[in-house]
């Protein structure tokens, strides 16, 4: 089938576009690009009049929980998530039940999601065997079945031997490595940011340090190896401002943030909120602030999510004891879109970062409109206003700190390779 997107802003930073086209998919990929573009017979047609028309978005950093804990979120649910969120394609995390850490169970997911998810899915596999931090998995079996990156996300790699070891072989075999990155020893029983916040809910803090610490071992790491690093879903001032002066002197370190950390302080802990608990931590305005300098400055080079879906039952229990992690796939658009809005980024900047950088970092063939790319597109009603309700959401879990908003901006179609797999 044919499909014929009429008359929107196009916006495609690969190419420096941003002006009403129309674009032409045949068989899955982009025919052309132009103006008054007459549609072959049968072909479906989409007016785009008013709307914004964008490289599918990718998400490079979502946790599926398939396989083993498909109570919270699986690959088909997660994927329907994706598609309402204008995701044309996740990356999604290992820490599954069996870790992603062999052949087997990279090929289960891309399996699995071929048959299943709306949208492309990704798998990363993890750095070490079991994400146990002792040895490394077999990257290069990893990348042959699939795998877009590899990671231990939800855990640091602690032994700095073998994170370098890490680093050098994932250099050899072509892969990203992500790294999750903290201070175990200065975390310790800490469930929120540490600060006035923390000290007035009597709850044990995190440092800034715990962070900041860590993201610096992993840029010297790079540095001294050669090779490229990808730094997880950062959240201080600090880790902005060591991976800023890291790119001035040539380090190969990219790094992505959520939109929950341009979005939110600590603030919203209280009330015990659980579904303002995450790791890292919401941090304070000071750090709010810095993720959106850093955006605008090129320093942060993508929004990811970090979709972290958990059943209420480990949500609706003591501050202490819930689990870390919100879902995000389904706000992120609107949030990120807050940003232009205020003036942060203009909206080339923001297809940048939500998808060209996330293809680049991972080695996608998308995040383009280029003639013969994957037709995956994005179509934005910028002005569209919803209500975030829990009943509505497409994912399984409901454990987000958005519940009630009132957001702005929302996809209207999701085409996957041609295909609409979702209409507002």
């Amino acid at each position: 089938m044919n499909l014929l997107i009429k008359g929107g802003r196009v916006i495609d930073p690969s190419q420096g576009i941003d002006e009403t086209m129309d674009v032409l998919i045949a068989d899955g990929v982009v025919l052309e690009l132009g103006q008054g573009i007459a549609a072959p017979e049968g072909t479906q047609t989409i007016d785009a009049s008013g709307l914004l028309v964008t490289p599918g978005l990718i998400d490079m950093h979502v946790h599926l929980r398939d396989p083993g804990l498909e109570y919270k979120e699986d690959i088909a649910t997660g994927s329907r998530a994706a598609a309402a969120g204008g995701f044309t394609s996740v990356a999604c995390m290992p820490n599954t039940s069996p870790v992603i850490d062999n052949k087997a169970v990279a090929c289960y997911v891309v399996n699995k999601a071929q048959s299943e998810a709306l949208v492309n899915v990704f798998p990363i596999g993890s750095i070490t065997k079991g994400s146990k931090g002792d040895s490394l998995a077999e990257m290069g079996d990893l990348k042959e079945a699939g795998c877009v990156a590899v990671s231990d996300d939800g855990k640091p790699v602690c032994n700095s031997e073998l994170m370098r070891r890490a680093l050098e072989y994932a250099k050899g075999v072509g892969i990203t490595v992500i790294s999750h990155s903290e201070d175990l020893a200065l975390v310790g029983e800490g469930v929120m940011n540490e600060g006035f916040v923390s000290t007035e809910l009597g709850l044990k803090g995190i440092p800034w340090a715990a962070e900041d610490i860590a993201v610096a071992r992993e840029v010297y790491l790079a540095e001294f190896a050669c090779a490229p690093v990808h730094i997880a879903h950062i959240s201080t001032a600090g880790s902005a401002r060591i991976i800023r002066n890291a790119k001035a002197r040539g380090v190969k370190v990219t790094c992505e943030t959520a939109p929950h950390y341009f979005s939110l302080t600590d603030d919203a802990v209280r009330g015990y909120n659980t579904n303002a608990k995450m790791n890292p931590p919401l941090r304070g305005e000071s750090d709010v602030a810095a993720m959106k300098a850093a955006l605008a400055d090129g320093t942060i080079d993508a929004i990811a999510t970090d979709h972290a879906p958990h059943h209420p039952d480990e949500k609706d229990v003591e501050f202490n004891v819930a689990l870390n992690g919100i879902v995000g796939l389904e706000t992120s658009l609107p949030l990120s879109l807050k940003l232009v809005e205020d003036g942060v980024l203009d909206l080339k900047a923001l297809v940048s970062v939500m998808s060209c950088n996330p293809a680049k970092i991972l080695g996608l063939d998308r995040g383009t409109l280029r003639v013969g790319a994957v037709g995956d597109v994005t179509v934005i009603d910028p002005g569209k206003e919803w209500q975030v309700e829990a009943a509505k959401l497409e994912s399984k879990s409901k454990n987000s700190p958005f519940l009630g908003w009132k957001m702005k901006g929302k996809a209207v179609y999701t085409v996957v390779k041609g295909q609409v797999v979702y209409q507002a």
